[in-house]
């Protein structure tokens, strides 16, 4: 029921917001979904079970926000800076994705392990949720990758600009992360990036 597990994600994620995972209820969140609690239980087969498709989903959503800032501007290096604005400010508005990217979870947060878990649910998205879960490390390495990926993919590059595009985007990768948790000052990670980054290579046109 791919609606009511939607539904019941933003269910919890709403209830989240409102009061710390401890006290929220799973009658709470399937009566705010519209659907019973059999239905809650079926989807997601507990609330560790509920815990860990939220996170899974918000990793997912992370990431296909990093794909999309990856695919704006032309210039490998206003993408890369794109990139670097969008983790920032998804690690602002979302404690989620604030505590998934630091490792730093507070106590109003569920705290899912990361390795997986055993698994007999019906759900194939509950089987994915309770496989393993991106560490801090993960998401520097995906999104590196991905960086690397699209930036590569506009067109071939020798091995030394190759090797020299892979540490560039590593690099804004990590420098976004750390203003994660310490914001930097008038001019924002982009200031930042402009000034300790190599220009990454362009992809030869030929």
């Amino acid at each position: 029921m791919p609606a009511a597990r939607e539904s019941l994600l933003d269910a919890a994620r709403t209830a989240l917001a409102r009061r710390p995972w401890s006290a929220v209820r799973m009658v709470d969140v399937a009566a705010s979904a519209g659907v019973s609690r059999q239905t809650l239980y079926n989807e997601f087969g507990s609330k560790e079970g509920l815990a860990r498709a939220l996170v899974r989903r918000e990793a997912d959503d992370y990431l296909a926000g990093v794909e999309r800032a990856l695919s704006g501007p032309s210039d490998p290096g206003e993408r890369l800076t794109a990139t670097a604005e969008w983790m920032m400010s998804a690690a602002h508005g979302n404690a989620l994705v604030r505590a998934m990217l630091t490792g730093c979870w507070s106590e109003r947060l569920p705290a899912p392990a990361l390795t997986a878990v055993p698994s007999s649910a019906a759900a194939p998205a509950q089987r994915r949720a309770d496989g393993p879960l991106p560490s801090p490390g993960d998401f520097v390495s995906l999104v590196r990758d991905r960086a690397v990926a699209v930036l590569y993919g506009a067109g071939p590059l020798p091995p030394p600009d190759a090797a020299e595009l892979a540490r560039s985007c590593e690099l804004a990768v990590r420098l976004a992360l750390s203003c994660v948790t310490a914001p930097p000052a008038e001019g924002g990670v982009a200031d930042l990036l402009r000034s300790a980054l190599p220009r990454p290579p362009r992809p030869s046109t030929a």
